[in-house]
């Protein structure tokens, strides 16, 4: 049997409330997980009729889906968008880069995570995106760091992107120390971009 598909909006004002909807379900899903989270709070949160949520979403695993789908494709137009700044960036400029990125989907990471456990086959959902993560930031460094092989590029990216993962530690710690860190993190990133750039011969 095929899934329930979202219907996709024809209308301006259809697309505001797709995107209420979503940001709804955003809140509703991080604040009580998939399982207890229902179609009923999320259209009261949207302050959507519930027959209208039916009529986009046909189910919760489909505006689940569309939510992890909006998610991966964020990331995979911010690494395509940093990707095309590279040539007018230092090496510097494309690490701090990294990091904002990073700190932009940290700020949903907590729903998709979420997501991604309590749907079947998270394991698959997983292995694509930590995929496409690796070989947008590889395209970067090929493009940024001269004499970087397409190879050497891959496994410098999942270095980088173990790294960039203290972005999530950096962020639940308290207000007062979160800058500090967050510029060590930087400082970092910075580091090790030059010296992947220096054993690359492209200094």
């Amino acid at each position: 049997m095929e899934p329930a598909r979202p219907t996709e909006p024809k209308r301006e004002r259809g697309r505001r409330r797709v995107a209420a909807i979503m940001e709804a379900a955003v809140a509703v899903f991080t604040e009580k997980g998939y399982d207890a989270a229902t179609m009923t709070e999320i259209a009261a949160r949207s302050s959507t009729a519930i027959g209208s949520l039916y009529r986009f979403f046909p189910t919760k695993e489909a505006l689940a889906d569309a939510l992890l789908l909006r998610y991966a494709l964020q990331a995979k137009n911010g690494l395509a968008e940093l990707q095309q700044q590279v040539p007018e960036m230092t090496l510097e400029g494309i690490a701090d880069a990294l990091v904002d990125f990073m700190l932009l989907l940290q700020s949903q990471r907590g729903y998709a995570t979420a997501l991604v456990d309590a749907r079947s086959g998270s394991d698959d959902h997983r292995k694509r995106f930590r995929e496409a993560m690796r070989n947008g930031v590889a395209s970067i460094l090929t493009k940024a760091i001269a004499g970087l092989k397409p190879a050497k590029a891959k496994v410098v990216a999942v270095v980088l992107l173990h790294m960039l993962k203290g972005v999530t530690g950096v962020a639940s710690e308290e207000p007062a120390s979160r800058a500090m860190l967050l510029t060590e993190l930087r400082s970092l990133v910075r580091l090790y971009l030059v010296s992947a750039s220096e054993r690359a011969g492209g200094k």
